[in-house]
């Protein structure tokens, strides 16, 4: 089990529509999760010291016993908890039980099951297919880019909210397990037809790299779309193969979030040691620091808006706080809490808010997000090369 986790789950919302914000997200629509690093996490250094058992504003003991009385009534523990929860008036505060926590915990390590399709609604009120993964069981059955989506095991589409779909997708409020099969109704153009998949477990890359331009005008565009494992490698990797006169456009629009040591590992591609950010669990300071040996001299822009959550904004305020990189876009979400897991009787777990994180300046990022350098809306990417040219990367 992770040691502290960051995760959207608005107050008052069902653990079963978070995990669907949570595993939307690893299909590119939209939520943030993550973990801090315990200390014996490889790649990042953590000044700490042990916490209580307490957690948020509300003790574990009391989710404990609720469970207990529930269950003791042949009632659902997990359903106590959540009660529990809901009313710590914790924002954040979330409840899982067993299964979905392993589910949650694959997710973070950037798998899940699945068809292999991310979809959003569109202009015109419909849900269209915005990606579909290469090898997958919706690539397989000839689904594209485009196409709408119906729907889904007999249910009509109509105007379910996307993360209602994503969840018929998943099966998950059958509890569907890998190789259980869906029927999806699909429409291309002026062909509807229907297809029977078989969900798989799926495999997400987290990071893709683009070369633009060419010699003095070369540029790298990095995306990272969630901190998943192995993101912040991938990124480092990336860096150090770039070009050598060539600046960086580190995108991190639409990124939910993800594993912090993952994004303390991308930080060091960056710089060369030092402060990432500090955080406090019931009132106790610590703090995250990059590795040493990053790129120091090459230009960095980083491009954001209002859906770069959690750990994506925790990179994204080293870069700025440490004067490293040039922020272009639009405010960030503004989710800087933390959250620690525990184990609750029966398997099922709770998380509950325990502080907050704040940038190497002293800066707090719950509620406010990141305001970036130079403000831009969709022309960001190329406001950004622009801002690189002028820092001598790129143009």
């Amino acid at each position: 089990m992770p040691g502290l986790t960051y995760h959207v789950k608005p107050r008052g919302v069902c653990r079963g529509a978070a995990l669907t914000l949570v595993f939307a997200s690893v299909l590119a629509t939209a939520a943030a999760t993550g973990s801090l690093p315990r200390e014996d996490d490889a790649g990042t250094r953590i000044k700490t010291r042990a916490v209580s058992s307490s957690v948020g504003s509300v003790d574990r003991e009391e989710i404990a016993e609720a469970v207990a009385d529930a269950e003791a009534d042949g009632k659902s523990g997990t359903d106590a908890a959540e009660d529990v929860v809901s009313r710590s008036g914790d924002r954040w505060g979330a409840v899982y039980d067993e299964r979905e926590y392993e589910e949650f915990e694959q997710a973070l390590d950037g798998s899940y099951t699945g068809v292999g399709i991310s979809a959003r609604r569109s202009a015109r009120g419909e849900v269209a297919v915005t990606g579909v993964e290469p090898g997958g069981p919706a690539d397989r059955a000839g689904v594209r880019k485009g196409d709408l989506l119906r729907t889904v095991d007999g249910r009509t589409v109509g105007k379910r909210p996307v993360a209602e779909v994503v969840a018929l997708l998943r099966g998950d409020r059958t509890k569907a397990a890998e190789g259980s099969s869906v029927v999806l109704g699909l429409r291309r153009g002026t062909h509807a037809w229907t297809t029977t998949l078989r969900r798989a477990r799926l495999s997400t890359d987290p990071v893709s790299v683009r070369h633009l331009g060419t010699g003095s005008s070369a540029a790298v565009l990095i995306k990272v779309s969630a901190f998943t494992k192995g993101a912040g490698t991938a990124v480092r990797d990336a860096v150090n193969e770039a070009p050598g006169d060539a600046g960086i456009l580190l995108d991190l629009r639409a990124n939910a979030g993800g594993l912090v040591t993952e994004a303390v590992i991308a930080s060091s591609a960056f710089l060369d040691g030092g402060l990432v950010a500090t955080y406090d669990v019931h009132g106790e300071e610590r703090a995250l620091y990059a590795e040493p040996g990053g790129d120091t001299g090459r230009p960095v822009v980083v491009l954001v808006d209002g859906g770069t959550m959690s750990a994506a904004e925790l990179l994204t305020g080293a870069l700025q706080d440490r004067g490293r990189a040039v922020t272009v876009g639009s405010r960030t979400f503004g989710k800087g809490s933390v959250q620690m897991p525990s184990k609750l009787p029966g398997g099922s777990v709770a998380e509950l808010t325990v502080g907050h994180y704040r940038t190497p300046a002293g800066r707090s990022v719950e509620g406010t997000g990141i305001t970036p350098d130079v403000g831009a809306g969709p022309e960001a990417q190329e406001r950004g090369r622009t801002v690189l040219s002028g820092l001598g990367g790129g143009s």
